[in-house]
């Protein structure tokens, strides 16, 4: 996937953009403190040789009933790309973390583009209840599947991050800096993550296990990102 003539493009914390899609508010029954939430929809656009990869997409048109349940507020994705410093021209591949309809919702607004999905998640992707089919295999889908790790451009990374999902990915950016990883939903807020990253650090104590694939992704980042928190975690 990776073409190994190219030159590493030296990539900062800073050119790696948030793209705000939009807003959904999170049920009390869907939260841990039992109060309703408002919650970021939120992608990111990381720079490439020849423009840029989007991770993530927005919330899509679902059903009068999902809309009910999360009272979405979206901004389109042009718009959305706009306001990022963008425009949906300069996207050349996609990426998702997963493909529920919070996170894919604009999939079909970028036909033929690559859309690289881990094959576990496409697979759920087309049984009942996952998400929305008309978001997954719409005119023009390019569905590049992945079994694992893949290595996009020169230091930039898609890694299996599966909980969430059992095909969820994110994206590892080897930054100026040190490692970025755009983690999606592996955890709903910062803290969650916090709370994983010292569990890890303790492996002693009595508490609940962070996820198998987190010590290794670690001791690799100096920062995460998420989809549903505009805090950043640092080391």
């Amino acid at each position: 996937m990776v073409d190994r003539r190219a030159r590493p493009l030296v990539i900062r914390a800073a050119d790696i953009r948030r793209v705000r899609f939009g807003t959904i508010v999170r049920p009390a029954e869907e939260t841990a403190d039992g109060r309703a939430r408002v919650e970021a929809l939120d992608g990111f656009l990381v720079p490439l040789d020849r423009g840029v990869l989007l991770l993530d997409t927005g919330i899509g048109a679902g059903d009068p009933e999902v809309d009910a349940h999360y009272r979405p507020a979206r901004v389109p994705l042009r718009d959305a790309l706009r306001a990022a410093g963008a425009a949906p021209e300069d996207v050349v591949v996609v990426a998702n973390c997963h493909l529920h309809v919070d996170h894919a919702g604009g999939n079909p607004d970028l036909p033929g583009r690559p859309v690289l999905v881990q094959r576990a998640e496409l697979e759920l992707a087309r049984t009942p209840d996952h998400t929305f089919r008309h978001l997954v295999d719409f005119p023009g889908a390019d569905h590049r599947v992945l079994d694992g790790t893949a290595e996009i451009a020169p230091g930039v990374h898609l890694v299996p991050t599966p909980g969430h999902t059992a095909g969820h990915q994110s994206v590892l950016v080897e930054a100026e800096e040190g490692g970025v990883l755009l983690a999606g939903q592996t955890h709903d807020t910062a803290s969650a993550w916090t709370a994983d990253a010292e569990a890890v650090r303790r492996p002693d104590a009595a508490v609940a296990q962070p996820p198998p694939w987190m010590p290794a992704l670690l001791s690799r980042i100096v920062e995460a990102r998420f989809a549903h928190d505009a805090a950043v975690w640092r080391a």
